[in-house]
């Protein structure tokens, strides 16, 4: 699992982003697919869950995922319980209970953990481009804001997910970000005479975390794509024609309440 220098060290804080590495799923889901939604055995999926929770020093039944869905929606966290059950289709979670470890699912999509361990809130958000373009950064600031947090003092950290160099897109990609935002044309490298692009999300994504006033922000240096060794790819099973991928966990616990 990878750690984050802007989240480590923080009291009363627990995050990870876990690898494929440490799980019992085998094939195209070996070996730590946290991914509810593939197709991969139900019993491996949740032996995988239990064991990135025992990592965070937290029982199988502490960690909470959603349905994502790719939206700006935030679930604020109180009792893991009714989470668990109904799965609510949204993107990001916050919460203030400790014990309580919010997971995110990724396949290239970047996922981003949030802490203000002075007022002890934290936050998950699934950052793929149409999410962070509808908001999800902001929306979890916010939410987390309304649990008592202060955006001077949020951490932010962009975890792995798919590079510049592997994320080609097409010539209508741009629009909707230069729409937003006429400063956005060097999160796009032109792709020769395709017209094609080549789209840093990474970069968008801090951009957003930078736009919202979150100071303290770092980002993983990894390409999703590119190492299939340690990383799940949606955009390479897709190149490879293969069935279906498994999903990579993110998560961050706040064990300790100021």
């Amino acid at each position: 699992m990878l750690k984050s220098q802007a989240l480590s060290g923080a009291d009363g804080i627990r995050h990870a982003f876990f690898t494929r590495d440490g799980g019992v799923s085998d094939g195209i889901y070996a070996s730590l697919n946290c991914g509810a939604g593939s197709n991969d055995n139900p019993h491996h999926v949740l032996e995988n869950k239990r064991r990135a929770a025992a990592q965070l020093g937290l029982a199988e039944d502490r960690l909470v995922t959603l349905y994502q869905v790719h939206s700006p929606e935030v679930v604020t966290v109180t009792d893991p319980g009714p989470i668990r059950a109904d799965r609510p289709q949204a993107d990001a979670m916050v919460t203030r209970s400790p014990d309580v470890a919010l997971g995110i699912l990724t396949a290239d999509c970047a996922p981003v953990l949030f802490a203000d361990a002075k007022n002890g809130v934290i936050g998950a958000a699934h950052a793929g481009w149409r999410g962070a373009l509808g908001g999800v950064v902001e929306q979890t600031v916010a939410a987390m804001e309304n649990l008592g947090a202060d955006r001077a003092t949020i951490s932010a950290s962009v975890g792995p997910c798919i590079a510049q160099d592997s994320y080609q897109v097409g010539p209508e990609f741009p629009a909707p970000f230069l729409e937003a935002d006429p400063g956005a044309s060097d999160l796009f490298r032109p792709d020769g005479d395709s017209g094609k692009h080549f789209f840093n999300l990474k970069s968008f994504v801090l951009r957003k975390l930078h736009q919202a006033a979150i100071a303290n922000v770092d980002a993983i240096n990894a390409d999703t794509y590119a190492s299939d060794a340690l990383f799940f790819s949606y955009r390479r099973t897709c190149h490879r024609s293969e069935d279906d991928y498994g999903r990579g966990l993110s998560a961050i616990a706040l064990t300790e309440h100021p």
